[in-house]
């Protein structure tokens, strides 16, 4: 699945997004430091070979929320800005830094916090920490998340398994087009 061609394709178009992205960036930048006073959000996630790399994102709750998986946090941790950051996807544009980096695909499973054990221990017996994480992937764009980690990680699975470029592009345009979502909150 993170082949040459792959690799290649998210290096330039993670580039090219942070380039034509970069007026955003300041904007949600300038309104994080007012929302929160701490625009960026980095936490350790499980990487490839299950090793740790640190995700950069917009913050989207309050600093003293937990550092749990999403859908165990209450609804009132997300900001204002940090509910329409969620729903336009824009908290995640950071995480073209992690893409270029190599930490990340634009395209693959959601990387997981290391106290999601569960959902570790599913990923594992299915093989899934053999390729990088992505922003997104096929549980996202069929609106599944870590919520469900035996299906989240069947998913997983399924989408390394019959990977092609095609599909790439495919998860990528229904992402961009709202078809693929973020993890819910409680």
């Amino acid at each position: 699945m993170n082949s040459l061609p792959i690799r290649i394709l998210d290096w330039v178009l993670a580039l090219s997004g942070l380039v034509l992205a970069l007026p955003v960036l300041l904007l949600v930048t300038l309104l994080g430091f007012l929302d929160t006073g701490s625009p960026v959000f980095m936490q350790q996630r499980v990487g490839r070979h299950k090793k740790p790399f640190t995700l950069i994102k917009f913050r989207t709750m309050g600093l003293a929320t937990a550092s749990v998986a999403t859908h165990q946090v209450d609804s009132s941790a997300v900001t204002t800005l940090g509910r329409f950051l969620r729903k336009t996807k824009l908290d995640e544009l950071p995480q073209l830094i992690n893409v270029l980096k190599g930490d990340m695909s634009l395209v693959g499973p959601r990387p997981c916090l290391f106290n999601q054990e569960l959902l570790i221990a599913e990923r594992d017996k299915k093989g899934v920490f053999t390729v990088l994480p992505g922003i997104t992937g096929l549980a996202q764009v069929n609106h599944i998340d870590m919520s469900t980690p035996q299906r989240l990680a069947e998913w997983d699975q399924r989408m390394i398994e019959n990977f092609t470029v095609g599909d790439y592009f495919k998860y990528l345009l229904m992402t961009v087009t709202g078809s693929g979502q973020g993890d819910r909150v409680k």
